[in-house]
């Protein structure tokens, strides 16, 4: 990702929100937000799915360094990765869903394929 959208947040912040929906989307499988932040977080998904499918000591802690709760590392070394074992890339999709009513932003929802 050379060209990171900032999303009217301060960088720790932004890291951290980031961080928390690539951990929520591991642990349900999708979440409802808004296309860009979908955008963002595809990425960083699939680098952790990618991480999973290697499956050494090494790929484990990098993954436990950036999502946030053990248990969702457990189940996406044990889990998530194997289901993906055949399959190079596009482990998410984004599908948009319409403006939000308060604001008007366009909303998408992003799953695991």
């Amino acid at each position: 990702m050379a060209r990171n959208r900032k999303l009217g947040r301060p960088s720790d912040h932004r890291m951290a929100m980031l961080r928390a929906m690539v951990t929520f989307l591991l642990e349900n499988g999708k979440i409802e937000t808004t296309v860009a932040r979908a955008k963002e977080v595809a990425p960083l998904t699939e680098k952790m799915i990618t991480l999973g499918k290697k499956n050494t000591l090494a790929s484990r802690r990098q993954a436990m360094a950036f999502v946030t709760k053990e248990a969702v590392v457990a189940n996406l070394f044990s889990e998530i990765a194997p289901k993906y074992a055949e399959r190079n890339g596009g482990y998410t999709r984004i599908i948009k869903t319409g403006p939000r009513r308060g604001d008007c932003a366009e909303m998408a929802i992003i799953e695991l394929v």
